[in-house]
Parts: C-alpha cells; structure tokens; sequence
C-alpha cells in the first residue's frame, strides 16, 4: 500500500483529542483529579463541543491536510518531525502578525498538531477490516 492521507476518521480523533486536552488545561477539576476529562467532555452540550472543535479545527485541520503523505506501517500512527510540523504552520499563517506574536502563534499551533498527531489512531489493516456484509 502506498502513502496515504489522513482518513476523516483519523482526523476527528486527532482533532477531538486535541479539544480534550485544551479543555483538561484550562479545567481546574480535571488539572486536579476530581473528575476526568471524558465526563466534562459527555457533560457538553453539542453546541459547546462544536464551539471547540470549530475553533481548534481552523488551527489544526489546514495544517494535517497539508502535511507530506507518509507510508505508515499498520499498527503505528504517522509521524512527522517538528521542523516539517513548523513549516506547514507558517506557510499556513496569514501575513500580518508582529514577529514576536507571530512566534508565539506558530510555537502554539506546532504544539497543537502534534497533540493531534499523538490522538491518531494507529494504522489499521486495510486486508483486515470488518465490512458489513450489506455493504
């Protein structure tokens, strides 16, 4: 098998594991054991959810789209290095920002695809998949 994108599937959960660990450093009771992040996050509504998503998903769809496919050994997730994560951020990145601010920016959002890459699941075996018989 070549190399292959991102599936949809392996991006909604980089991008949800993303939003969950955002939420689990910005919540003092996850921060300090008295609840885990799975029960904040079931407790959202879906409009809280989607909020999240939405604006972790303008930061970190573009750049995981945009990434160099990658042949990935069924079992392993893809892996990139930091300085390919940073220059698909930068090149993502409007014109504009200070140069300071722009740093700050590329250092975070570097940060946040590689969270997200951390929440891909590994690579399944496209000869072992389970299709229904209907299909």
């Amino acid at each position: 098998m070549g190399p292959m994108q991102l599936s949809e599937h392996e991006m909604t959960a980089a991008l949800e594991g993303a939003a969950k660990t955002v939420l689990a450093a910005q919540r003092r009771d996850v921060r300090k054991g008295r609840t885990d992040i799975e029960t904040v996050w079931k407790e959202m509504d879906r409009y809280q959810r989607f909020k999240l998503l939405d604006s972790l998903g303008d930061q970190i769809l573009p750049v995981l789209m945009a990434l160099p496919d990658r042949e990935v050994p069924v079992g392993e997730r893809p892996r990139y290095d930091d300085a390919e994560i940073t220059a698909v951020v930068e090149e993502k990145l409007p014109e504009g920002a200070g140069k300071l601010r722009r740093k700050v920016v590329v250092a975070t959002r570097v940060a946040l695809v590689r969270t997200a890459l951390g929440h891909v699941p590994p690579r399944a075996d496209p000869e072992r998949l389970d299709v229904p018989d209907h299909l």
